[in-house]
């Protein structure tokens, strides 16, 4: 699977109607307004930009213009990120340091995922953010969030914090999994 059209469906599940919106207006010297009319998610948006070559894998400027206008600095950083590793440097058969630990969070952290996340610092407006791109999905809402912390503390991102702070919400059957 391409992992650039992997990132495209992530952003595309993550913008509000309204992000989609914002981004269809700025779109319109680049596609035509019948093609802009029959968008309805940001995959078809997406979709028309890659036919347009206005976007690709090693071409993201556009995209990264667009995300800045919209102020989702988020998925900005996430693109930045992705230019950075590329799928060459990224080998699958190593996984992240965090992904056990979030994982395990993930499986055991239920509807206090909220508690969690303040004590790790995450604004409620990020918070919200990722409720409105996940309504329905308290899973996704969890692991989301970890990630958004993850990103946010860069390498500062310890194993050791998220297990304080699910000590500190009283989740300590979970901290113990974690540990383990």
């Amino acid at each position: 699977m391409d992992p650039f059209l992997t990132l495209l469906n992530s952003f595309s599940s993550s913008l509000s109607e309204t992000e989609l919106g914002s981004l269809k207006f700025l779109c319109r010297a680049e596609i035509t307004k019948r093609k802009l009319e029959s968008v309805q998610s940001g995959r078809d948006l997406f979709g028309f930009l890659l036919e347009q070559q206005l976007i690709a894998s090693n071409k993201v400027s556009f995209l990264e213009e667009l995300l800045k206008s919209i102020k989702r600095e988020d998925l900005v950083s996430q693109l930045k990120q992705f230019v950075e590793e590329g799928e060459v440097n990224a080998p699958d058969d190593q996984p992240d340091v965090h992904e056990k630990p979030i994982e395990v969070i993930c499986d055991n952290v239920g509807k206090d995922w909220k508690m969690l996340m303040r004590k790790l610092d995450v604004s409620e407006v990020k918070l919200e953010r990722i409720v409105a791109a996940n309504p329905y999905n308290l899973h996704e809402q969890l692991l989301q969030s970890l990630r958004e912390w993850q990103k946010w503390k860069g390498r500062d991102a310890k194993v050791a914090d998220l297990i304080k702070a699910l000590r500190g919400c009283n989740m300590n059957l979970v901290a113990d999994k974690v540990e383990n």
